[in-house]
């Protein structure tokens, strides 16, 4: 599974983070280089990001194909490393292969882990990375598996598309953590939606609604910039926000239904009212965002995080003939789904070992680029308060700060808590993104 490879420079790869990444260079290998002789040989896995989704991913890999192994490991802490590898040690003891020498830690470590002679990397870091170390693999010749948000930022959405069509030039896998496309109760959804079943969608309500994602008990020893870190899901130059970090899965499906058309126009609400408190960063807790489509369709976006309220993760369509949900239809047709389901985080791994034992390259970069933007126009439209148009977002430079692509425990945080305490959460209608 080695390829040409071009040197993986600090300078280079600064550069990928910052958003300015460059088109790769186009040249065809073949298919056949990532195939495996009659599912024999071992498929050599890495992971970036050891502290929540990323073991899980990577239990889900080893447990698709046996042949596979895990033999690196990256984070910027080494406690998530040692925790995640012997937590994944105890379930898969035969495929877990890392070594202290294979355990990279810091903000280098994509780098090295990518040089460790791995074939395909599970990229589950803090969101902001996403781009430039999928680009950083592909540019390495390896096939990867990246979680959702693919970015946070327009020039990030950009870059995921280069990557994608970067890997399809050199034959390589590129799956999304997007998993809802992996379920097979969804696909046969869309499957009788895009047949007519509900005749045209109208609109439709996607929802993700759950209590904040786990908090990391502050210890006294870790600076400022650690902390952010230890709980990158709460600030938004790391996460990007709910709308893209959580609401994007169930968007995700409502554009499949719609014919993967993107949004022309979004418009939101947005503010926190009940998770308030130091250790909830600089997110809001609660967001509605309104996308409209040039055909009249709209969908309707609710994601919320707060506890002791209704949970839900749901899309429901509403057609001139009825209406459809995960595994269901109502109206003219009336249909239930009834056959196995190993869930999409399962079956996504499950297709993309599988795509490498065959040789047959998995892309998913007709949707995951575009999905990401679309939700980034929709955090963007609730943070300002303003009516966005895709336009204007798919062509704008914002990013989050740092701008200059430098971050790591040793510069000043981005955000700052005030003195109460809390950290600054934009206010719709005053804060701007240009």
């Amino acid at each position: 599974m080695d390829s040409p490879k071009r040197p993986l420079t600090r300078r280079r790869f600064l550069e990928a983070s910052a958003g300015a990444l460059g088109a790769a260079a186009a040249f065809p290998l073949a298919v056949e280089r990532a195939a495996h002789a009659a599912g024999s040989d071992a498929i050599r896995i890495g992971l970036i990001g050891c502290g929540d989704r990323g073991p899980g991913a990577a239990l889900q890999a080893l447990t698709a194909d046996r042949g596979a192994k895990l033999v690196a490991m990256a984070d910027v802490f080494a406690d998530h490393i040692r925790e995640a590898r012997k937590q994944l040690k105890e379930k898969r003891p035969e495929q877990v292969a890392v070594d202290d020498e294979r355990c990279f830690v810091g903000f280098d470590a994509c780098e090295r882990l990518i040089e460790s002679g791995v074939d395909l990397v599970l990229i589950a870091c803090a969101s902001r990375f996403h781009p430039a170390y999928m680009r950083a693999c592909i540019d390495q010749g390896k096939h990867v598996f990246v979680e959702k948000p693919h970015a946070i930022d327009p020039p990030g959405a950009h870059a995921v598309q280069e990557a994608c069509d970067a890997a399809a030039k050199k034959g390589l896998c590129v799956v999304s953590g997007l998993h809802r496309r992996y379920d097979p109760a969804i696909r046969e959804t869309m499957k009788r939606v895009q047949d007519g079943a509900i005749g045209d969608v109208l609109a439709a309500e996607v929802t993700f609604l759950r209590a904040p994602y786990k908090i990391s008990e502050r210890d006294p020893k870790w600076s400022e910039m650690e902390w952010q870190f230890k709980t990158w899901y709460h600030f938004s130059y790391l996460s990007g926000d709910d709308v893209p970090q959580s609401l994007i899965h169930t968007y995700d499906t409502a554009a499949w239904a719609l014919g993967e058309a993107a949004p022309v126009a979004a418009h939101g609400l947005a503010g926190r009212s009940a998770s308030i408190a130091h250790i909830y960063g600089d997110v809001f807790d609660h967001q509605t965002v309104v996308f409209e489509y040039s055909n009249g369709a709209v969908v309707y976006g609710l994601v919320r995080t707060q506890h002791g309220c209704h949970g839900e993760v749901a899309m429901k369509l509403v057609g001139t003939k009825g209406r459809a949900w995960e595994g269901g239809i109502d109206g003219a047709t009336k249909w239930r789904y009834s056959g196995p389901n190993p869930g999409g985080h399962q079956n996504e791994q499950t297709e993309l070992l599988a795509a490498l034992r065959a040789g047959k390259p998995l892309n998913n970069g007709d949707y995951m680029a575009r999905s990401t933007m679309a939700c980034i126009l929709g955090q963007l439209a609730c943070t300002t308060g303003k009516k966005l148009t895709w336009k204007q977002v798919s062509e704008s430079k914002f990013s989050y700060p740092p701008h200059d692509g430098r971050i790591d425990f040793s510069i000043e945080p981005p955000v700052k808590a005030g003195p109460d305490g809390l950290y600054p959460v934009p206010v719709p209608g005053k804060t701007d993104w240009v």
